[in-house]
């Protein structure tokens, strides 16, 4: 049986791509910086998994040692600015591994565009990887696609929440002469299992797109349609990456950290220049966008996400706090590095509330308490069971401990009365025997007009709380070591 390697396996393509081929009969390994994002995935159990960053370099040599094909599945555009030297980076990095193990194949999955000298930076950075891999001398086979439309893809996403949310959508020149080939996520998939066994398509670039060619008006357009919604579209004759991406940080789940990139592809036509893959995969019939957006729909209706682009969007540490919006959950993230193993984070957490209170502006939380009960809620009268130790079942105050996982991470579920459903997270993640990162996140599935009114409302008050509340833990966990 051969031996695939998978890099990325958190993130969108990954994720799905694993179980595709587990279900082909390869055994996959899969390369993850941290293993433990990887827990309660499906497949996980069948798989191996070995911890390493291809930007580091670190576990490398492991995870190549034996593999016949490796998919290269990373991209760094993240929260970093310079995303363009963490790509180039981490592809030199993986194409010396894979020279010295041997590796017979390497797939590439990259970004359509002709180029040229006006190919935005992040289409550059794109084909730069796939130079970076062919130099070092592996026999790569590139895919290069336009928009993946799939739930939970970034691209996706952003078209679907500025439908959804925009009754006039503002439309610059790009989005209105622009050409784009989106391609559904599940042709993608198909392409990168059959390239395994597919010697025609050694060395060589394919690119692969759905069935028809869009403006991406037209594509917001149909997504409307498909959703029985009536929009317009207002001609705006200034273009600023910048101001556009500000604008889809605020409307959709999207920072504008990853927008920005993604809307300066724009100015770019992203159309196959020839039928390379449909001559080389015949038995692969691409969807038309209508067919893919109406899959994607109901697999977000149906709660079978079965990835997302938020898995692998992880903020810098430098930038503790972000908030996302997606699928009708918001999200409001903290994270704090410590200088405590993760076990010692988790003891002092896990005994937050009751008499210790809740470590960061107690009279906010008595005040919250004191609301909850005038209008009929339990209030904090419930306080915990134990000081220390805490089981799943358990009442604490006002939240319901729905999950524990026993040095790792404790998840609440809000019982008091709220227009929608809450849960407060706290999860430690060791970096290495005396380190560890604490994330402490907050997510609400709003009711109507009223949850999101609510929950925009307080976004100061819970990012004050929320800050403090790291920065105790971090004090306590640190002070016991």
């Amino acid at each position: 049986m051969r031996t695939i390697l998978v890099t990325g396996p958190t993130g969108y393509i990954g994720g799905r791509l694993i179980p595709r081929l587990l279900a082909a009969g390869y055994a996959v390994r899969a390369l993850a910086r941290h293993p433990a994002d990887l827990d309660g995935r499906p497949w996980t159990g069948s798989a191996e998994i070995v911890k390493g960053d291809v930007f580091c370099g670190e576990g490398l040599d492991r995870a190549m040692e034996g593999v016949h094909a490796a998919y290269y599945l990373v991209h760094s555009m993240t929260d970093t600015a310079n995303f363009e030297a963490f790509e180039e980076a981490s592809a030199r990095n993986f194409a010396a591994a894979a020279v010295k193990a041997g590796v017979k194949k390497v797939v590439y999955l990259g970004g359509l565009g002709a180029d040229s000298a006006s190919l935005s930076h992040h289409l550059r950075s794109r084909h730069r990887v796939g130079e970076i891999l062919r130099s070092a001398g592996l026999n790569v086979t590139e895919f290069r696609a336009a928009i993946i439309v799939g739930s939970g893809s970034v691209s996706f996403e952003m078209i679907r929440y500025l439908v959804e949310r925009l009754p006039f959508i503002p439309c610059f020149l790009y989005l209105r002469d622009t050409r784009c080939q989106p391609v559904a996520i599940r042709d993608v998939l198909a392409y990168l299992v059959s390239a395994l066994d597919a010697p025609a398509s050694d060395g060589r670039t394919i690119e692969i797109g759905g069935s028809a060619v869009h403006t991406y008006r037209e594509m917001m357009e149909i997504y409307a349609q498909s959703r029985g919604l009536r929009r317009g579209f207002v001609n705006c004759p200034l273009w600023s990456p910048g101001l556009a991406a500000r604008l889809v940080d605020l409307i959709t789940p999207v920072p504008a950290v990853l927008a920005r990139p993604l809307l300066e592809s724009l100015r770019n036509d992203v159309v196959c220049s020839c039928d390379d893959a449909l001559r080389l995969f015949p038995y692969i019939k691409p969807l038309d966008y209508r067919t893919a957006v109406q899959y994607a729909l109901m697999r977000v209706s149906e709660n079978a996400v079965e990835t997302s682009w938020t898995a692998a969007y992880e903020p810098h540490y430098a930038k503790p706090c972000s908030f996302i919006d997606t699928r009708g959950i918001i999200l409001q993230d903290h994270m704090q590095p410590i200088d405590a193993p993760a076990e010692r984070v988790f003891s002092v957490f896990a005994g937050i509330g009751g008499s210790r209170g809740w470590f960061c502006a107690q009279w906010l939380w008595e005040l919250k308490a004191l609301q909850d009960r005038l209008v009929g809620g339990v209030g904090m009268r419930r306080g915990r069971r134990h000081p220390d130790t805490i089981h799943q079942g358990e009442a604490l105050d006002f939240w319901r401990v729905e999950r524990v996982v026993e040095g790792r991470s404790l998840l609440l579920r809000a019982e008091m009365k709220l227009p929608g459903k809450g849960w407060l997270q706290f999860e430690a993640r060791p970096r290495d025997e005396r380190s560890s990162v604490l994330r402490v996140a907050a997510y609400f599935e709003p009711r109507g007009f009223f949850g999101n009114l609510y929950w925009y409302s307080l976004y100061p008050v819970h990012t004050f709380i929320f800050r403090g509340l790291t920065a105790e833990i971090k004090r306590r966990a640190e002070a016991a070591v």
